[in-house]
């Protein structure tokens, strides 16, 4: 009963925040309700310092796994939804640069942001055990797809930087969460119990399982709309191809977040032309897109809700505020340290490289991630670290994310925003 009072109580703020956002701040969704929520948790806080008013709420927000609830549910809905509405052949051009900033990118990144991390604690009495700065790395360096993708449509960047960035962050949080997962396993039993073909295997397992799963539940799904034509059905059979999905990939150690990126990749591309009539494939993106603004209202919600259980530490912050300045250089550097290596330069004008830097938010998953570590493991400093670089990402990177853009445009002109790829050579 207290599990459906905590989701009545998290849909009914969702739906009131949302609201006041779109009737007052008409700020972008994901940013005007976390700002709600967060004002909201502070006002709780301020209420509970004289008197025991929010301890019914604490009570409530401690029995959700959050991190479970994110990452084993939530999670592929809308990896899911975002994927169904990208267009493959978009993502094809630009294929080099999204696999390598998803991969290579996000080892840079994570050994970057660790490094960092790792010297920048002693100054501040703070001392982390390295494998546990690589945790934070790993958690940190995604890009939320979930975040990126709802703030993007309203940032006005062209066409071609906003499928790079979209792209890039739909494929490099599945491959950020692996990474992690392979850390946490190496945190857990201890470097010299885990061989490097275990770790090998592992991420063979959890990327490779999970685009081949995203294939199959992508074709199954697609075999089956393609023999009828009733969208109450074919609505219905993506919906079982996400909840089937994500409950099958954890059964044999797949990557659930590749998975349901690839099966609806598969579907809103291959199967809207070829398995859907008009009506129906009308039906299917609107009902996901419906599902994304309910599943991000109420991410976002939750998030804000969090800060009530955080414990919290004043030399928290000012690790906080320092690691924002690390995360955005390490995010600048992986995105041109590949470039440099794969000579994608002609495709990237300087300008470009900026708008990805400042437009790679966090969000959700990595606070998921952070809340999944146990109390051994700097939890605490992790988690309230994480939480600051996540407010700064979605509220300030968010809001100015249009305004960098504006500037650019009349800085650099056409190149760099609107810009068609210069020809090899030509830079």
């Amino acid at each position: 009963m207290e599990s459906f009072q905590l989701i009545s109580l998290v849909i009914t703020l969702s739906a009131f925040l949302a609201y006041f956002n779109i009737r007052f701040l008409k700020l972008p969704s994901t940013i005007g309700v976390m700002v709600l929520s967060l004002l909201l948790s502070l006002i709780v806080l301020l209420i509970a310092s004289i008197s025991s008013v929010d301890d019914h709420l604490k009570s409530l927000l401690v029995q959700l796994d959050f991190s479970g609830f994110l990452l084993d549910f939530m999670l592929g809905f809308l990896l899911f939804a975002g994927a169904l509405h990208t267009d493959v052949n978009k993502l094809r051009a630009s294929k080099g640069p999204i696999l390598a900033f998803a991969t290579l990118g996000i080892l840079l990144s994570t050994i970057l942001v660790a490094g960092a991390f790792y010297f920048l604690l002693p100054l501040l009495y703070i001392r982390v055990d390295f494998i546990y700065c690589l945790l934070f790395g790993a958690l940190i360096s995604p890009t939320d797809p979930i975040a990126v993708l709802s703030i993007l449509k309203k940032a006005g960047i062209s066409e071609s930087i906003e499928v790079k960035i979209t792209g890039e962050s739909l494929f490099n949080d599945g491959v950020g969460v692996v990474v992690f997962v392979a850390l946490l396993s190496i945190a857990r039993e201890g470097l010299a119990e885990i061989t490097t073909a275990e770790i090998l295997i592992l991420l063979l397992e959890e990327i490779g399982g999970g685009v081949l799963l995203g294939l199959l539940l992508g074709y199954i799904g697609f075999s089956m709309m393609k023999r009828i034509n009733h969208y109450q059905t074919e609505v219905l059979i993506t919906l079982a191809l996400v909840v089937g999905g994500s409950t099958i990939a954890p059964l044999f150690h797949f990557s659930g977040a590749l998975a349901m990126v690839v099966a609806g990749l598969f579907i809103g591309n291959k199967g809207s032309s070829e398995a859907m009539s008009e009506e129906t494939n009308d039906y299917v993106h609107k009902f996901w897109e419906m599902i994304d603004e309910i599943m991000n209202a109420i991410l976002f919600v939750l998030i804000g809700l969090e800060l009530l259980i955080i414990p919290f530490e004043l030399s928290f912050l000012y690790v906080g505020l320092v690691s924002i300045l690390i995360i955005l250089l390490a995010r600048f550097l992986s995105l041109t340290i590949p470039s440099s290596i794969f000579r994608f330069s002609y495709e990237f004008p300087k300008s470009t490289y900026l708008i990805m830097t400042w437009g790679g938010l966090r969000g959700g998953i990595s606070i998921a991630l952070a809340l999944s570590l146990t109390d051994g493991m700097q939890r605490n400093l992790i988690v309230s670290v994480t939480y600051i670089v996540v407010l700064f990402s979605i509220i300030v990177q968010g809001l100015t994310l249009g305004k960098l853009v504006n500037r650019l445009r009349k800085t650099t002109g056409p190149l760099g925003i609107d810009e068609e790829p210069a020809q090899p050579g030509t830079n």
